[in-house]
Formats: structure tokens, sequence, C-alpha cells
């Protein structure tokens, strides 16, 4: 099996970013994260993960939407490596 790289788009809880932000980077370790203004003040997290292609992005993304202070998350790219 090969590695998988996931991209996914995290929005925080209303004035939670950093929380977010910080949650995510203990509890989960991912490979890559930045923070992204998008529009008059809202912030993403953008958190990239590299994985063993059986583990599946699923199980992330209910890791994810789990850690305190994350709203909402979305896949935005998922491709081999």
């Amino acid at each position: 099996m090969g590695k998988v790289a996931v991209l996914f788009k995290v929005y925080a809880e209303d004035g939670m970013e950093s929380e977010a932000k910080k949650n995510i980077s203990e509890q989960l370790k991912p490979t890559a994260m930045q923070e992204e203004e998008i529009a008059f003040g809202i912030k993403i997290l953008k958190v990239m993960f590299v994985y063993e292609d059986e583990q599946g992005s699923s199980k992330l993304e209910e890791a994810l939407r789990k850690v305190h202070g994350v709203r909402e998350v979305e896949v935005m790219e998922e491709s081999l490596v």
C-alpha cells in the first residue's frame, strides 16, 4: 500500500481559532497546519495528514470533528503521495 495525503478545511467555533489549532496539533499531530483568512475576519485552518492507504481519511475526518473548538470539517484534497 502507498501513502495518501489529505488536506482538510477546518472551521473553528466563533472565537476559538487558537484553541482549535492547539487541540488539533496536540491530539492528532498533523503533518502540516496553516491558518488562512477567507473573508472579513473569517479564518479557517488547513490541516494536512499523510497516512498509509489502508487507514482511510474518514477516520481522520471523524477525529477532527470531535476536537474541542472545531465546528465544521471538509476534505479539500486527497491524493496518493
